[in-house]
């Protein structure tokens, strides 16, 4: 006899239903950074377009920024927690190794028991999460989706370092994703270069820190070269992520990029070709970069100040440490 397995079967389309955000309780301004790194506030606003940055105090960590935007975008949602069955959480400053990030959040916003995993791909992690969303809830292994990037990263900052430590700032930034009877999230561009991975990361190991051999582990970047690879190729990406998903840079409400560097998103909008109408996010300006929750928490705060840009087409892409990027296009709640 031959036996033939069920597989699942699950909504045609998925959208974003709603966002929810959270940030550092304290705004940090330049004057604040610049003695460590011998450096000014105009040195810090030309080279990087941010005035002040959101750190969170000591009793916060990268949980409880999560679990707050997550709060949000399911209140806002209207949907029952109960029902959220899958929980993604994008990190890189899990104050542990293990337990999962997710598993924790998704037991405090009332998911539990969903699936939840957490994903470690930096600054691109938001878009990829909002990619396996997509596809998990279209394949039927998930009905509700619960999306979050959040971070900590003034607690893997080196206060003396140029290259990265004026950037860095803390919060976290949700979506509550469900099934739609239309196209809402698009076909996503995504990928890595390993080969760079030295560009932008750790500047030691957990191990060596523990063995007594180096100092706390922090961030460090090679501003330069980033700063050419975000510019050139990440362009490119967005491109390909248009031509995915079908649509042009007229067809679009608003473009949010990861908050970087303000440099890097005037630059990419003009690579892009970005006709006046479409909004650009610059909430690096106040909040800092924010890694894997810059993109939820830039398009938050867009959303609530131009109400106008709902259901309008959004170009998202996310690139950071490890050189990983993923972009794609989605239909705003």
């Amino acid at each position: 006899m031959t036996v033939t397995l069920k597989e699942a079967v699950g909504a045609a389309h998925s959208r974003i239903y709603a966002y929810g955000a959270a940030r550092g309780e304290n705004a940090v301004p330049n004057d604040d950074l610049i003695g460590p790194i011998d450096s000014s506030d105009e040195w810090i606003r030309q080279r990087t377009g941010i005035v002040t940055r959101v750190r969170a105090v000591a009793e916060t960590d990268a949980i409880d920024l999560a679990t707050a935007a997550g709060r949000e975008a399911i209140e806002r949602a209207g949907v029952d927690p109960a029902e959220v069955d899958l929980v993604i959480v994008a990190t890189i400053s899990n104050p542990k190794q293990t337990p999962s990030v997710s598993a924790i959040v998704a037991d405090r916003v009332g998911a539990n028991p969903a699936a939840a995993y957490d994903v470690n791909a930096a600054c691109a992690g938001y878009c990829y999460s909002i990619a396996q969303a997509d596809a998990l809830i279209r394949a039927g292994a998930a009905r509700y989706a619960l999306v979050i990037g959040t971070e900590k990263l003034s607690d893997i900052v080196d206060p003396a370092d140029r290259s990265i430590s004026f950037l860095l700032g803390d919060g976290a930034g949700a979506a509550l994703l469900g099934p739609s009877d239309t196209p809402g999230v698009s076909a996503s561009i995504w990928g890595s270069d390993g080969s760079k991975a030295d560009a932008v990361g750790m500047n030691h190991r957990l191990t060596d820190f523990r063995d007594g051999v180096a100092e706390w582990p922090t961030l460090r970047q090679e501003g330069p070269t980033v700063f050419r690879w975000a510019v050139w190729e990440m362009a490119k990406v967005a491109k390909q992520a248009l031509e995915a998903a079908g649509v042009t840079a007229d067809d679009l409400a608003a473009f949010i990029p990861h908050q970087a560097n303000m440099r890097i998103v005037d630059e990419f909008a003009k690579q892009l070709g970005l006709p006046d109408t479409v909004k650009v996010a610059r909430d690096i300006e106040t909040t800092g970069n924010t890694s894997a929750a810059s993109i939820p928490l830039a398009t938050h705060r867009l959303l609530q100040e131009n109400p106008e840009l709902s259901r309008g087409l959004a170009l998202q892409i996310g690139f950071g440490a490890g050189l990983v990027f993923a972009a794609q296009v989605v239909v705003l709640p």
